[in-house]
């Protein structure tokens, strides 16, 4: 599983981060889902290489504008570059609501059918071939939601200390073996797949998480997630500042709940425009940077901590660990 960051900042853009978005798929498949799709996504696209013609659902956390402006466009674009294909667009009522207004009132005619599917109605989501995705309600100003992605297709594990004990050949009957199929060996023994198969590995799940003051909320889909992708505004300090009205969480917070809930892997995003890019520009000016925020994640957490830039790309191997997959 890999997923690259698209936007990371909260609210507004900087120079150096656009708004909400994540681009999430199976490791080198060609169909790719959308989370989020802040205003600019669309321009944010042209500088990897995903195409709005491989686009296979987008996955909308709440309706504010830095996770949905985008929407429009980007649509609209997918259509002028001869997408037929319908779309799967998921999210709470308030994104259709917003998106056939704006379709409506710009008479904007797309050739290709969105399907929408109500969130709040259907949480558990099996239209995808890759995963199952699983939709957990937040806490924010609007209703906001979490997705988690679990793959669908886990492949079987050989049992190779038993298929050497038995002298049964490497290579192409092993790969009938993994793939389920009984065989008959050339002196004719039959061979049963199953008794050479060991228990299928736990599937991979990614969460991400829309704008959410309460990370708690998360705490059953966790117990099974391999990473956790969640915003992390402010430092804990800014956060009692500005108070709760904003309802967003502090990398202190997030980390706790990360540390308690034992997640191998957090990826911390939707950072305040206040927190600038670079320490000693930051020091110099007497402002804050995103060094704050991963100092105060890491006195809560000990497992592996990513602070996300925009065009990062990650992958999730099969033994859980996540690790940096270059840029662009």
């Amino acid at each position: 599983m890999e997923f690259q960051f698209l936007g990371t900042s909260s609210g507004t853009p900087t120079k150096t981060r656009n708004v909400s978005a994540l681009a999430l798929r199976v490791q080198n498949a060609r169909q790719w889902h959308l989370v989020d799709c802040g205003e600019g996504t669309q321009y944010r696209i042209l500088s990897t290489n995903l195409s709005l013609v491989n686009l296979g659902a987008i996955f909308i956390t709440h309706v504010h504008g830095d996770h949905c402006y985008g929407l429009p466009g980007l649509l609209a674009s997918a259509g002028m570059q001869n997408r037929t294909e319908p779309v799967v667009l998921v999210g709470p009522p308030a994104i259709r609501r917003f998106l056939d207004g704006v379709l409506q009132s710009t008479q904007l005619m797309l050739p290709y059918d969105i399907v929408f599917i109500d969130v709040e109605a259907s949480p558990a989501i099996s239209v995808l071939a890759d995963f199952q995705v699983q939709a957990t309600a937040l806490s924010h100003r609007v209703p906001t939601y979490a997705y988690s992605f679990s793959e669908k297709a886990v492949e079987a594990r050989l049992d190779v200390t038993k298929l050497n004990s038995a002298n049964i050949p490497a290579g192409p009957l092993w790969g009938k073996i993994q793939q389920g199929e009984n065989i008959v060996l050339p002196d004719g023994s039959a061979v049963r797949a199953g008794d050479y198969l060991l228990p299928p590995r736990q599937p991979r799940k990614i969460i991400v998480g829309g704008d959410n003051d309460t990370p708690g909320l998360l705490a059953h889909e966790a117990k099974t997630a391999d990473v956790l992708i969640h915003e992390a505004t402010y430092t804990e300090e800014v956060l009692r500042k500005v108070g709760p009205a904003p309802q967003h969480s502090s990398a202190k917070r997030v980390a706790q709940f990360a540390s308690e809930a034992r997640i191998r892997n957090l990826v911390l995003t939707h950072f305040s425009p206040r927190y600038r890019d670079r320490k000693e520009e930051a020091q110099s000016k007497g402002e804050l940077s995103l060094f704050d925020i991963e100092a105060e994640a890491r006195g809560y957490y000990s497992g592996q901590l990513f602070l996300a830039n925009d065009f990062e790309r990650y992958c999730l191997n099969k033994d859980g660990a996540l690790r940096f997959n270059g840029t662009g």
